[in-house]
């Protein structure tokens, strides 16, 4: 499907293609989880290609058109760096929001604007309410509100931490949001070793702490049973925990980690410290061997 939707930029979708992605969304139901993460992997693979445009133009009061059109152009605004017209992303947003009440789809791409756009606090928490009123566990929006409250954007590492601690303490053990702090303490890693100097060369110290110690060990131990993540960004949060295991000094603990990863490779966060599949097959191999 990724690889069609990558194809099409430059003729425009035919009715095939159309049919296979409303039924690929359709098939999920209200199951807002794995529905989000289609949406999610689609308009990555759309973002190049006209596909969302046209889509729209040929259902225009679909609220699925709507949110996925909106979602290519936060994808392209990321890439950007900023969004040629949030204004009407954000429009399409609303439009699929009354069309479809109770989808959290809408909400989530309307968080990910605001974050781009820098937007004030109360604004962010107004739609995080509409989001978590309806999916309180949605794991896009959840990590959406922990960058935008990252020092490198509207927060601090106190209220990233302040976040983090909140989920911790009400968060279902396998739910969608489980690698939420992981991915908090990598950020933290990477803005620590990004200073370079003799904080970078202590870097790995911060996996020693007991913060972090306790949440890789916690992961390593639980998420590689069989069975125990069933959320559909499950094998993007395992290869998470290899990551951290990595930079941690621990590749003999991500041995079961790097068997249930099989060979689907998420480009972040092997991409930090270079080509994706590289980094992540010469990490595998020390942890198989």
């Amino acid at each position: 499907m990724r690889r069609q939707l990558n194809s099409i930029g430059r003729l425009g979708p035919d009715d095939i293609q159309v049919d296979q992605v409303e039924r690929l969304l359709q098939e999920a139901g209200t199951d807002w989880d794995r529905r989000g993460h289609r949406f999610a992997v689609l308009a990555e693979a759309a973002a190049p290609s006209t596909f969302a445009r046209s889509w729209r133009l040929r259902r225009p009061r679909g609220a699925d058109p709507l949110v996925f059109d909106a979602w290519v152009q936060l994808v392209r605004g990321r890439q950007a760096g900023g969004m040629e017209d949030a204004r009407a992303a954000a429009e399409c947003c609303y439009r699929a929001a009354d069309a479809h009440p109770a989808d959290p789809a809408p909400w989530v791409v309307l968080l990910g604007i605001l974050r781009l756009m820098r937007a004030e606090s109360r604004e962010l928490f107004a739609v995080w309410a509409e989001v978590t009123a309806r999916d309180p566990w949605n794991r896009e929006a959840y990590l959406q509100m922990l960058r935008y409250l990252s020092p490198e954007e509207c927060g601090s590492r106190s209220s990233q931490l302040d976040f983090v601690d909140t989920l911790r303490a009400s968060a279902p053990p396998a739910a969608p949001v489980v690698g939420v702090e992981l991915t908090a303490l990598v950020d933290e890693y990477t803005r620590t070793t990004a200073k370079g100097g003799v904080e970078a060369l202590m870097a790995r110290r911060q996996w020693t702490q007991i913060r972090a110690a306790g949440a890789l060990d916690t992961a390593l131990i639980t998420w590689p049973r069989e069975g125990r993540l069933r959320h559909a960004a499950a094998l993007a949060d395992l290869n998470l925990l290899a990551y951290a295991a990595v930079q941690a000094g621990r590749v003999r603990e991500a041995g079961d980690t790097f068997r249930m990863i099989g060979d689907t490779v998420t480009a972040w966060p092997w991409s930090l410290d270079g080509d994706p599949l590289q980094q992540f097959a010469y990490w595998q191999a020390k942890a198989l061997t």
